[in-house]
């Protein structure tokens, strides 16, 4: 990593000392890594505006015969700080005002090339960090299509890796310093979404798959997620390929003995060179000679690679023997690590996302329920039987259990912007599907639609009115009503109190808008069954 002069531990001034006179007199570094693993790391140990305040102390402080060399040497290093990690010199308000504190005093000794060089004008912002890109305006005119069933399985992973992307790149040094070192996700949001979005992936996947009636049409959905994960291992995105695997290889799924007969034995094989790579099998070893060898943009297993940072935390202590020396063999093992994952902060995603697409896969990807529910559905689309049945070839010879980082965690973004992204996936379905453009969508279009959600209730809960077509403003008032955010959570678990009747006619719930089946109800409370609820949806 840095000079052998070092050893194993070292102040932080001799470090930065050291990082200084690294740079020759025309500011070359000559392929050292100790300067870029310093100004990654050095979070670790003090916070960045301590770091650009001690180089600031020694620029303002220095004297003697050498001293404008070294000063040259300094702002060499706060160059490449700013060249190399930009992001911060456009979030850190703090080290931004100590930057700009160095100017000052770069100008007031006249020194013009110390103050170009310590120039943070022409960095740009780094808030589409935070938003989804904007769709670029189409050259074809066309009607994308919104049903998953019709997706290609590349054009599926890539928008996949799309919100991937999105999430993981926001989060931030601090983020995964303070789950290492804490253990838990405590105050810390942006990474509790990102493993939101994975547990929201595999649960999707089984969803998906348990929406279909029959064992050919529900093999038929598995076969496109297992070419779905073959197209994200061509794309480099593995963290997202072990939630499509994780969720094909849940209990929920692979006890489905039925349906895995109508797989084709391609297929079969295909799965398992799948789970064989991201098995926990000598500790990961398949999925980490393919991340090594995978050449340009990647994102990595997350879960495998906090539970790395965490080995190394708990192994070594931070400074050696109570001294003021940092442990340098930490240092360099967490930064093998940091660097892989704060790499894709400034990487670029190799994809076109249909932003039609990414609202309707996001709120998709919200519908959240239980273990319990998804394994009740799973007997009731094929109920246990007495009889000794084959192995199923979905079954891995170890089933794939979630990360432990990853278990317990479900989606839980701010109520706004679900209902921003309620609204954006109305307005995309109105936008491809309303062909006649007055305003309504037909029984036969909802049809359609309607497969993208698995257990969405049926076209007459939403049309409320009862006309025969769904007005926008039905289709929101629908999603609004049965979102999980709003109402503890969709479908299973919301808690009814009802009072005996007697209708003549169907009759729907004017709590949940749910079709009621039981004509005579005894005054109680309790939770509606999940596989009555199941039947009646479906």
């Amino acid at each position: 990593m840095g000079s052998s002069k070092l050893g194993k531990a070292a102040s932080l001034d001799t470090l930065i000392n050291e990082c200084i006179h690294i740079f020759d007199d025309r500011g070359e570094l000559q392929a050292n890594l100790l300067p870029r693993s310093l100004l990654l790391m050095h979070r670790w140990y003090i916070t960045s505006s301590e770091l650009a305040g001690k180089l600031l102390t020694m620029y303002r402080d220095c004297t003697g015969d050498s001293c404008q060399r070294t000063r040259l040497k300094i702002c060499y290093l706060m160059r490449y700080w700013i060249v190399t990690f930009p992001a911060e010199f456009n979030l850190d308000f703090g080290l931004i005002r100590i930057t700009e504190e160095f100017r000052g005093v770069a100008a007031q000794l006249g020194c013009d090339e110390h103050f170009k060089l310590l120039d943070i004008s022409t960095i740009p912002s780094y808030d589409w960090m935070r938003k989804l890109t904007q769709r670029k305006k189409q050259a074809k005119k066309g009607k994308a299509s919104l049903l998953f069933d019709h997706l290609e399985p590349m054009e599926l992973a890539e928008h996949l890796t799309f919100l991937e992307f999105k999430s993981i790149r926001r989060i931030s040094f601090t983020d995964y310093q303070s789950y290492v070192i804490h253990g838990c996700l405590v105050d810390n949001p942006t990474l509790e979404r990102s493993i939101a979005l994975f547990n929201g992936v595999s649960q999707w996947v089984q969803l998906m798959v348990l929406s279909k009636l029959t064992p050919q049409t529900r093999a038929e959905v598995i076969t496109k997620y297992i070419y779905v994960s073959q197209k994200l291992l061509q794309l480099h995105n593995f963290n997202t390929l072990m939630a499509v695997v994780g969720g094909l290889s849940h209990s929920s799924i692979s006890r489905l003995k039925d349906t895995h007969t109508y797989l084709a034995p391609e297929v079969v094989k295909t799965w398992s060179e799948m789970t064989e790579l991201v098995s926990s099998n000598n500790n990961y070893s398949c999925y980490r000679k393919a991340f090594s060898e995978g050449q340009g943009f990647k994102i990595p297993i997350l879960g495998v690679h906090l539970k790395d940072l965490i080995a190394v935390h708990v192994v070594f202590p931070d400074w050696v023997c109570d001294s003021k020396k940092m442990n340098l063999v930490k240092m360099h093992q967490l930064y093998i690590t940091f660097n892989e994952l704060v790499s894709l902060q400034s990487a670029v995603a190799q994809v076109e996302p249909n932003m039609d697409l990414i609202y309707l896969l996001t709120l998709s990807l919200d519908l959240y329920y239980t273990e319990d529910e998804i394994y009740e559905l799973s007997l009731l689309r094929e109920p246990r039987n007495s009889k000794l049945l084959p192995t199923s070839p979905m079954t891995p010879n170890k089933l794939l259990v979630p990360l432990d980082w990853a278990s317990g965690v479900t989606t839980k973004p701010d109520p706004c912007v679900v209902n921003k992204h309620i609204r954006k996936v109305v307005d995309s379905v109105f936008r491809n599907y309303d062909y006649d453009h007055d305003g309504y969508i037909s029984h036969e279009d909802f049809e359609s639609i309607a497969a993208n959600f698995p257990f969405l209730d049926s076209f007459c809960v939403l049309d409320k009115d009862q006309d025969g077509l769904i007005s926008k403003d039905e289709m929101i008032a629908y999603f609004l009503r049965a979102n999980p955010l709003l109402q503890c959570k969709m479908g299973p678990g919301f808690i009814h109190c009802f009072q005996e009747m007697t209708y003549l006619k169907p009759t729907f719930c004017e709590h949940c808008a749910g079709f009621v089946c039981i004509l005579r109800v005894s005054y109680c409370t309790f939770y509606v069954s999940l596989i009555l609820l199941k039947a009646i949806k479906i």
